[in-house]
């Protein structure tokens, strides 16, 4: 058994992650930090947990975990790890994207590899420090992946994706409060979302000179969680080739699947899976690609690095059934 510890304990990425944890067979929950909770038992916060555990939040952290993982907002890892130091034994799973890109990816004596494991499974297997992938960027690698590896990205890619409420996390804004999110629908962040410097350098590590352009508009949706992404570019080849690139990219894979019929949201909410579908109309190749963001997107992914880091079968704690 492996002891975990979790830093920001209050949020949806974290209340997901106990969920995983505590139903993990090879893991014990050794602490769980929130300097605004501590003292309060985590089912009162996370109220869907309420019989499955009975672990207080703390404001102590236990330095010696074999695994962190660090849920905090998006600026915020740097500042705590800057504040508190962990032995050299224990692995950083961070769930921000403070690490993520290359110019960040060192910290202290920490090199953070990027967590995305369809990409780069082996490097995984072998990292002591993670950088977990945005929700937006996951979905969208993985549509764009194998035709990177292919050296297929030659032209500029226009992607259309919606998310639901629970991207914005926990805390309420004008964007998230239900009497505004309710029936309603927007974009934000058109054409510079914080995910495509993500995404640029995995693709660029495929597929050396990319340089295209990624003409992406998020956009929120209406409903709780999961991210419906529709990616489109020009494909000179066959439909049945397009299968075959794919099918072959993911045939090891063991999240990520390829349908031979339209995809919904439903088919992945409450799981670690992303479902692929694939579609041409005249010279055009359009992937649908969806996931949920709180788990493949996030917590789910972050298990999934866990379970490669420590030599655990993948699928370890994430075989769950749809939320249909």
């Amino acid at each position: 058994m492996i002891k975990v510890g979790i830093v920001g304990g209050a949020g949806y990425t974290a209340g997901e992650l106990i969920r995983l944890l505590i139903n993990h067979t090879k893991v014990e929950l050794n602490f769980v930090y929130s300097t605004s909770n501590s003292g309060n038992y985590i089912y009162n916060v996370h109220q869907d947990l309420l019989g499955f555990i009975n672990l207080k939040f703390t404001h102590k952290i236990n330095p010696n975990i074999d695994v962190l993982f660090l849920c905090l907002g998006h600026g915020n890892s740097k500042k705590f790890l800057e504040q508190n130091e962990f032995s050299k034994h224990t692995k950083i799973i961070d769930l921000s994207n403070d690490f993520r890109l290359h110019k960040d990816d060192v910290f202290k004596d920490r090199k953070f590899i990027y967590g995305l494991p369809e990409l780069q499974k082996d490097t995984i297997k072998s990292a002591a420090n993670i950088a977990n992938p945005g929700c937006f960027a996951t979905a969208i690698q993985l549509a764009l992946l194998p035709l990177a590896k292919k050296g297929m990205l030659n032209n500029s890619v226009h992607i259309n994706a919606t998310t639901g409420a629970t991207g914005a996390g926990v805390s309420p804004s004008s964007t998230t409060h239900f009497s505004w999110r309710a029936n309603n629908f927007s974009t934000y962040k058109t054409f510079t979302h914080q995910h495509l410097g993500e995404i640029n350098e995995s693709l660029e590590q495929l597929q050396n000179g990319f340089s295209e352009e990624l003409f992406f508009i998020p956009n929120r949706g209406n409903f709780s969680r999961g991210i419906f992404a529709s990616t489109y570019l020009s494909f000179d080849a066959s439909l049945e080739d397009a299968f075959k690139v794919y099918e072959t990219y993911y045939k090891n894979a063991s999240f990520t699947h390829i349908s031979k019929k339209p995809v919904h949201l439903k088919q992945v909410v409450n799981t670690n899976n992303c479902f692929l579908y694939l579609e041409k109309h005249k010279n055009t190749l359009l992937i649908t690609s969806i996931i949920d963001n709180l788990l493949k997107g996030a917590s789910g992914q972050a298990i999934q690095n866990m379970n490669l880091m420590f030599g655990f079968q993948e699928e370890e704690g994430l075989q769950l059934k749809a939320s249909l």
